[in-house]
């Protein structure tokens, strides 16, 4: 998918404001980037595809769960900054690296993202309550459950990105958790995959 393709995919489903507001937030992480290593800078060529569009498709993969979203790792702002963008519910952002914190707090200003709040701390010292879970590139499904059970409840949808071990990430976590797994394609790469899980309690 080229980049031209990727903003309308996004145009097409969110309109021409978000569309704005995320052309901004690519701005702000271009600009950023030359301070600190936010994404990798072979990527920022085609942030559009490998960061944007690939952070939006999950916000219609939580159609119907309405309430507080909690984006683990949050980075450069990828997911959480993309679906704060999209969606008017509360957002949390976890990330443990102050420099990085920084930056999601001034991007969430700069956008006038009100509904965003950015902790500086890992999962495991949140205390908050989820009805969306993301992360992205940051541990596999079982650390995740791990460090963010207390986040979620048996009825939070979790959406993980993955790449090509989705499905063996998810058998890995079976062993040692009950839930609903489903594993979706990316739109954005055939190679990689979003694990969708819910009803996750410990066996």
């Amino acid at each position: 998918m080229t980049e031209g393709d990727a903003k309308q995919w996004i145009a097409d489903r969110f309109g021409a404001a978000a569309l704005g507001k995320l052309t901004a937030l690519s701005a702000l992480v271009a600009d950023e980037a030359s301070r600190q290593n936010l994404v990798s800078a072979a990527t920022l060529e085609s942030m559009w595809n490998r960061h944007i569009l690939d952070s939006a498709q999950l916000v219609p993969l939580a159609k119907g769960t309405p309430g507080t979203w909690v984006d683990i790792g949050s980075g450069a702002g990828f997911p959480g900054l993309v679906v704060a963008a999209l969606r008017s519910d509360p957002m949390i952002l976890i990330e443990p690296r102050k420099r990085r914190v920084e930056f999601l707090r001034a991007a969430a200003s700069a956008l006038d993202l009100d509904h965003v709040t950015v902790k500086l701390a890992k999962s495991q010292n949140v205390e908050a309550r989820a009805t969306v879970i993301s992360a992205r590139a940051v541990a596999s499904v079982t650390a995740l459950f791990e460090a963010a059970r207390h986040i979620g409840t048996p009825a939070t949808k979790w959406l993980l990105p993955k790449g090509l071990a989705a499905r063996e990430e998810v058998a890995q976590a079976q062993r040692s958790w009950h839930g609903t797994f489903h594993v979706e394609h990316s739109v954005t790469d055939p190679n990689s995959m979003i694990v969708i899980a819910q009803g996750v309690s410990r066996r």
